[in-house]
């Protein structure tokens, strides 16, 4: 994939402006780059200046006896992260990063970063680097993970819009919850209560009652204590919801949305996967389809394996991560019992204390990045399911009247965005697949 702008056309008499990513196409030519010092080194006579854009990484090497005196004192002035314009003639080298590298020739300095740079270039802890996530998403690594969660957005919505969903954004305030009211946000709506988004997926069966296949994508929030690797406090959810669409087929529009993800980043994104030294074979295996377990054989297997878990029970993170390490892509666990899932998900009609549902569970520890179901579309038991949980259908009056006009059996699911990057990553924690985490006691910067 190609970052950044357009080649400049070159005028007569004029240099060709390009980005990092694009001096392949001008081996043996001169371009001038706007870019900033990563870092430098010097043997007496030679400059090596490792240069970024935000489009990759080049080395410029600038030979004292080749360039004037100006040039070679503004290029002894750079301190890290400062900014310039760089003019130089592109030429090939199997030894550099990228194959490529820059005999500079001129220097424009745009601005001096003041020294020190609070990032130096050693290690540093993880709260130092998360005071300064401003500064830290410049670094190679960080750069390479921001634009694999570009693709991922990208590449999701490429494949929705291809297969007749139509995005349909749904509100951040709300006056109700999605799942539950022990992990919402809440604030004043001037003289009412409103809460901070837990889910688009109300919203997104409207919208599909209207446009018949959507999704909504936006950030969601859970007033969740919790600091494990997993979780953020501000995530994206990306909901997709379709009528007329019952369980089956919805885990078949998962599983074929997760690999067109996963493969668009193996072919875009290749440069960025070997920054992070990530194992693509794991990935490549991500096609259809993904393996299922109900939720039965799930504890039967989880039993057997000597974990301390009973009929009726949640899986946490270690129950997640042994039933996917059985398996060498994402595996579905379908079936649930209805009463540790929410209140909207249709029972299924041979064995009504399960639901037609199915969480989606990443391979290598990553636990689950999806959670689906068919919804409930018979107004009756809506109302049923609202006295059982309490929940009033003044404030929700509106979501029953999706089944009160014109019902149909329709199904959607809600893949959480940084964990889906995560897993892609290979990232220890979910923290580095969003641009600025917000976790419990981080809020800043």
């Amino acid at each position: 994939m190609v970052y950044g702008f357009r080649d400049t056309p070159k005028a007569e008499g004029m240099q060709v402006k390009a980005t990092i990513s694009q001096v392949s196409r001008h081996v043996g030519q001169a371009v001038t780059i706007g870019c900033w010092l990563y870092n430098k080194r010097s043997s007496g006579k030679i400059q090596f200046l490792q240069l970024r854009d935000g489009t990759g990484v080049i080395q410029g090497v600038l030979v004292k006896n080749e360039v004037p005196e100006a040039v070679w004192e503004a290029a002894n002035r750079l301190t890290q992260e400062s900014s310039l314009y760089v003019t130089g003639t592109v030429r090939e080298d199997a030894r550099a990063p990228g194959g490529y590298e820059l005999a500079v020739h001129d220097i424009r300095i745009l601005q001096i970063a003041e020294h020190p740079y609070p990032i130096a270039l050693k290690e540093h802890g993880v709260d130092f680097l998360l005071d300064h996530r401003h500064l830290w998403i410049r670094t190679p690594r960080q750069t390479a993970i921001l634009r694999i969660r570009a693709e991922v957005f990208r590449a999701a919505q490429e494949w929705l819009n291809a297969h007749g969903f139509v995005r349909m954004d749904a509100p951040i305030l709300t006056p109700t919850s999605a799942e539950g009211t022990t992990t919402l946000f809440h604030t004043k709506y001037f003289d009412e209560d409103a809460y901070l988004s837990q889910s688009g997926q109300l919203y997104a069966e409207a919208g599909a009652m209207a446009l018949g296949r959507v999704y909504t994508l936006g950030p969601t929030f859970r007033a969740e204590k919790s600091k494990t690797r997993r979780h953020l406090i501000e995530f994206w959810m990306l909901e997709p919801e379709a009528a007329f669409v019952e369980h089956e087929e919805n885990l078949e529009i998962q599983e074929q949305l997760v690999s067109h993800i996963v493969q668009s980043v193996l072919q875009n994104c290749s440069r960025e996967l070997a920054t992070l030294g990530r194992d693509t074979s794991k990935l490549e295996k991500v096609v259809p389809p993904f393996p299922r377990m109900t939720y039965d054989e799930a504890i039967a297997f989880l039993q057997k394996q000597g974990h301390a878990i009973e009929w009726g029970e949640d899986f946490g993170a270690p129950e997640e991560t042994a039933l996917a390490e059985a398996h060498d892509k994402p595996v579905f666990i379908t079936h649930y019992p209805a009463k540790i899932k929410a209140f909207y998900m249709q029972p299924d009609p041979n064995r009504p204390e399960v639901v037609l549902c199915a969480d989606l569970i990443a391979p290598e520890g990553y636990g689950e990045i999806i959670g689906g179901s068919q919804r409930i579309h018979d107004p009756e038991l809506l109302k049923q399911r609202f006295a059982e949980h309490g929940l009033s259908t003044e404030a929700y009056g509106w979501y029953l009247d999706l089944r009160r006009y014109g019902s149909v059996p329709h199904s959607g699911f809600g893949l959480g965005m940084e964990r889906t990057i995560a897993w892609i990553c290979g990232l220890e924690h979910v923290r580095e697949a969003i641009p600025f985490p917000r976790m419990l006691y981080r809020l800043h910067p």
